[in-house]
């Protein structure tokens, strides 16, 4: 695959030849023309540039994925006791361990493909569009079946879907925030440009990925896909993401075990080898006690586990990309969002027109109304509210229409804009825009019908008065007019008939709270999720909206706050700051990084471009439905309700997958270190081996199927209330603690099975070999439902149904087999009478043990 740099580089240099060109000469060499291409000659170029899309992560096939599972550390170890096992002719050894890989690779690979299958999916049901003239006539294509050549026609609000060289603009402006991180649109327009500029400096040509902020334009496409300037920026965006807690923590318990094994299986070869001197045996046997002190089913149960609850989170509008986020949401203990959209309702409404008197007043009303109708550039979310007023409609024009006589369009450096209208006798300039440049027009004020100058005076209150609107949270924005004079009307409208306005007012917008918001703080809140909002708007309003929503703001830090200082500095601060406003896309990403360099786990919610590393840098990614492609692609987790109380669900969620996984780590480690203390013990001590290999990799099979259900289990709700994540070393703790434990009944059963039963000789192997295997497999089922939960089992917490069942069948199995045919194949004899009750007693015990001990060992060990 090409390189992302070169890709770029490349496709920067073709621009900027293009740039330089006459814009006849471009559609030439483009092979294309003012009316664009047609279908056939699209269909043709579709076939050899690919579709139009960039940093999609395409499933991989079905042999690199079978290649990965296969490069699991655990798999391969067992792949190699495999190999040993049949190097040392012992068929049924290695039969039964490449049984145990395949269940594993396989059941994880189905259910990761039908992930893949989801995620797909979701991308099928976004169609993002664009405007382009094929055959003559201007049509809506959606943007994947964009060619070069195409002719686009743009407007106000429209993303542009590929690089594309102006044939016309008007008016244009370009927000390219997303490529240049530049706040303020650039002004575009189609006269070549010969100067060696930079490719994201040319004044004629647009970005993929951009948005026009106002004005229209015509272009001609040059580079789609990956071979677009943001193409390179985009593939690594989607390339593969830094390591998450859960990936770190599954990669520390896995290396626990494999040091653990380094130590042990060693040992037991040496001492069986040396003390019974059949080497061949010891080896076989060593071998098998290395497959029952290998966690075999972990990435099958991990997998499992993830994908229930990504089949559970489907149910909540929640799709799950990357299963392992499931974990991370569930480890999450601070959740970073933006404001817009997330804890409003992104929607803006006119919530007050008032004169300078402070009074509702319909004129300013009216008058906002006629600006907002008659311009013909971007109408952004504040127009759409002051339309809504229909009725200001009806009596605006009640007395007859008004007619548009010109239009002076917004730009970014007057940051106000200006119509001017005519009804009979009547010709009105109505300015409106940014509080602070309408005064700067305006020489008079008008309150009551009264007409008065702007002083010094006024001026300062007048500010005072939009001040505290601002921190009651509303946007504001100024309304002026004056009359123009017949001489005036003459001569085309000019900034410089911007003068001598008389300012009428202002028109204050919010963008009210979600309804859902305040409830689902509180419910992060009280399963310890601490929310921090980034964003890039004005502190005051956010700290507004925070008030409403219930969020305690103590602190509050700014973008040029956060460039000031260095990483550690930042690391300092950033713990008891709720509010992080204005800020840039890659102080966003900063913040992130300082916070998991403090040990939080962190997720980040956001649907813009620009959010794509702040995506990448989180424990967990999240975006919606509704985001640019590039976010979706960088996200882990997409909600299709951009709702806080989705995600609160799937915290929950997160937690008791990770809750059940963990069931399985514990009593996994814990039993399978008592088994190697009991192993160690019984080779020093008995003539024969105390189970033989087929019966070890027979018990472990048995054994790993009985868990196969625990991610069906249920979980208690305190285990839901707090943030879990992998502690390594609280699990060694517990396994030490509860290894002795099981260990310690091993011996009781040994002492039974050798001084109550007389199997002391290699004659009575077989049937210390069968009893030891009985016990250890049902000690071991069994032992899960005292494990699973601190409550009392089976009275105030119940396993699931289907836990349950395995749990049963696998000790009848169990208890079946030494009367099966397969008996003889397994080294087994029937038990006689004397040994049930016996056994029943150690179990009893041991069950009553664990109970007690595991409470203590939880607290001990922090879990």
């Amino acid at each position: 695959m090409a390189d992302p740099a070169d890709t770029e580089q490349a496709a920067r240099t073709a621009l900027r030849a293009h740039a330089a060109q006459p814009a006849e000469a471009v559609l030439r060499a483009l092979g294309s023309g003012p009316q664009g291409l047609s279908e056939r000659e699209a269909g043709g170029r579709l076939r050899v540039h690919g579709p139009n899309a960039v940093g999609r992560t395409h499933a991989p096939p079905g042999w690199r994925v079978l290649a990965g599972r296969l490069a699991n550390p655990l798999n391969v170890l067992l792949l190699a006791l495999s190999a040993v096992s049949f190097a040392t002719a012992n068929p049924q050894s290695g039969g039964l361990i490449l049984a145990m890989v395949v269940l594993s690779i396989g059941l994880s690979t189905w259910q990761e493909r039908r992930s893949g299958r989801a995620a797909a999916a979701l991308r099928a049901m976004v169609h993002t569009r664009a405007s382009v003239w094929r055959d003559g006539q201007l049509q809506e294509r959606p943007i994947e079946a964009l060619v070069p050549g195409d002719v686009l026609h743009l407007s106000a609000g429209d993303l542009v879907p590929a690089d594309a060289r102006l044939l016309s603009a008007r008016d244009c402006f370009v927000n390219e925030a997303a490529l240049t991180g530049e706040a303020l649109p650039a002004e575009k327009n189609p006269t070549p440009q010969t100067d060696d500029a930079d490719a994201l400096a040319l004044h004629n040509t647009v970005f993929m990925g951009t948005h026009i902020a106002s004005g229209t334009a015509t272009a001609v496409v040059v580079h789609t896909g990956n071979q677009a300037v943001f193409g390179g920026l985009a593939q690594a965006v989607a390339a593969e993401r830094v390591q998450t807690a859960f990936d770190q923590g599954l990669d520390r318990f896995t290396r626990l075990m494999l040091r653990f094994m380094a130590v042990m299986v060693p040992l037991v070869l040496v001492i069986n080898g040396v003390g019974k001197g059949d080497w061949v045996e010891a080896l076989l046997f060593a071998t098998a006690v290395a497959v029952g002190l290998t966690p075999e089913m972990l990435p099958m149960l991990v997998t499992v586990n993830l994908s229930r609850g990504a089949l559970a989170m489907s149910r909540r509008q929640v799709i799950v990309k990357r299963l392992p986020a499931i974990q991370d949401l569930g480890a999450m203990d601070v959740l970073c969002t933006d404001k817009t959209g997330t804890l409003t309702q992104d929607r803006i409404l006119l919530e007050k027109y008032v004169g300078l008197d402070g009074q509702a007043s319909p004129r300013v009303l009216e008058l906002a109304y006629l600006n907002s109708h008659y311009q013909t550039g971007l109408k952004n979310l504040m127009d759409v509210a002051v339309l809504q007023y229909a009725e200001v409609h009806e009596r605006v024009h009640a007395e007859g229409l008004y007619e548009k006589v010109d239009e002076l369009p917004f730009d970014f450096e007057r940051r106000r804009m200006s119509v001017v209208v005519s009804r009979g006798d009547e010709c009105l300039l109505i300015c409106k825009g940014a509080v602070d440049e309408v005064f700067s027009a305006c020489s008079h004020g008008e309150a009551g019908g009264q007409r008065f100058a702007l002083d010094a005076e006024q001026g300062a209150r007048i500010r005072a008065a939009t001040a505290a609107l601002n921190a009651d949270g509303f946007r504001v924005i100024a309304i002026a007019s004056r009359s123009l004079s017949a001489e005036e009307r003459a001569h085309p409208l000019s900034v410089a008939d911007e003068r001598a306005l008389v300012l009428q007012g202002y028109i204050a917008f919010l963008d009210p709270p979600k309804d859902s918001a305040r409830p689902a703080l509180a419910a992060l809140a009280g399963h310890g999720v601490a929310v921090k909002v980034l964003t890039g708007d004005n502190e005051l309003v956010t700290r507004k909206v925070c008030r409403e929503v219930g969020l305690d703001v103590q602190h509050v830090m700014l973008g040029p706050e956060v460039a000031a200082l260095h990483d550690l500095q930042l690391r300092e601060r950033v713990e008891d700051v709720q509010v992080f406003a204005r800020l840039t896309p890659g102080q966003k990403a900063r913040v992130i990084a300082a916070l998991r360099a403090r040990g939080h786990v962190v997720g980040y919610l956001g649907d813009g471009i620009n959010d794509g590393p702040a995506l990448k840098a989180a424990d967990v990614g999240l975006s919606v439905d509704s985001a640019v492609d590039i976010a979706k692609e960088s996200a882990d987790i997409i909600l299709l309700e951009k709702s806080l109380l989705v995600l609160d669900d799937g915290v929950v969620e997160g937690r008791r997958v990770f809750a059940n996984l963990l069931k399985y780590i514990r009593m996994g480690a814990s039993s399978n270190f008592g088994n190697a203390l009991s192993v160690l013990g019984a080779s020093a001590w008995l003539p024969f081996l105390p189970m033989a290999p087929v019966q070890v990799l027979t018990n472990n099979l048995l054994y790993d199927l009985s868990q196969s259900a625990i991610p069906t289990d249920r979980v208690d709700d305190d285990e839901l209330a707090t943030p879990r994540r992998w502690e390594t070393g609280h699990l060694a703790r517990y396994m030490l603690t509860m290894g002795a434990l099981s260990s310690l009944f091993d011996y009781a059963t040994f002492a039974v099975l050798y001084w109550a039963l007389h199997a002391q000789t290699v004659a009575q192997a077989t049937l210390f070999q069968t009893g030891w295997f009985i016990e250890s497999l049902l000690s071991q089922t069994l032992v899960i439902h005292l494990i699973r939960t601190r409550q009392i089992p089976f009275v105030t917490s119940r396993a699931s149904p289907a836990l349950t069942a395995t749990t049963l069948a696998v000790c009848l199995i169990g208890m079946v087999l030494p009367w099966s045919p397969l008996a003889p194949a397994l080294g087994m004899a029937p038990m006689p009478a004397a040994w049930w009750p016996m056994l029943a007693a150690v179990l009893v015990a041991y069950l009553m043990a664990t109970h007690v001990v595991s409470r203590w060992a939880r607290r001990w060990a922090g879990l």
